[in-house]
This record gives C-alpha cells, structure tokens and sequence, in this order.
C-alpha cells in the first residue's frame, strides 16, 4: 500500500511499487514539476500531488486565468503540462524573465508551437499573481 495526497485528498493506493504514478503529463509532486507518466507511484509514497484540477476550485488561478486571456490552446494536448510547469516556475520565480520561462519550460514540447503565446501568458499570470489588473 502507498499512501499519498491527490489534490488535498488523501489515497491508499495498492499498486506495484514501479507502476506511474498516473497517466497526465506534469504534475506537481510536493510542489515540484515532475512528468507523472514516467514517476513510479512508489516516488509519491507520503507526498503531496496536485494535477491541473488541484490548482483551483474554480479554474482561476493566474495561470489558468493568463491562458485564456492570451489564446494560448490550439489543440490543447499540451496544455496540462504546460500549464503545471508554468505553475511551478510562478511558485519559485515570481517575477520571471524569458529565459528563465524557457528554461523551464523547456522539457514541455508544442505540437502547435505556441511558444510565443505560453511565454506571454507566464509573464501574464506573474502580473495576475501581483494583483495585476484583470
């Protein structure tokens, strides 16, 4: 058994060890960026998970807010990842510059390459998260 916290809730999950920790993209494992589809369940064990729907009850946390404002989805089939990565860089740099945006986002592949759009709705979201205007 493998106790851990999803979204604030807390699972007894009995899995193998080595099994992923789930099929989405990124999430955050005790704040952290981790890609979950390569993280074994085991690597969770006494850890907080929070996915794309832990960030807000109500889908309006800065950056969630900053991507629809900016039109950033296109297919949208990497926005959760992108989406968490970026949450993560806001939670550690507030105020990031392009390339610390890049840097971050660097393991996060477009597939409609709307890198110019997910670089302004970061610095967007920072603007939001100062209580930037709306």
């Amino acid at each position: 058994m493998i106790s851990l916290t999803v979204n604030g809730k807390r699972h007894q999950i009995d899995v193998q060890p080595e099994m992923p920790l789930c099929g989405a993209c990124t999430v955050h494992l005790d704040g952290a960026p981790v890609r979950a589809c390569v993280t074994p369940a085991s690597a969770a064990a006494g850890k907080r998970v929070t996915t794309i729907e832990g960030l807000s009850d109500k889908g309006d946390h800065p950056v969630q807010r900053a991507w629809t404002e900016v039109d950033v989805p296109q297919c949208g089939y990497c926005q959760p990842g992108q989406i968490m990565s970026a949450a993560a860089l806001l939670t550690s740099t507030p105020s990031p510059t392009d390339a610390d945006i890049d840097g971050a986002m660097s393991g996060n592949i477009c597939r409609c390459g709307t890198y110019q759009r997910i670089r302004a709705a970061i610095h967007r979201a920072a603007a939001l998260g100062k209580g930037g205007a709306r």
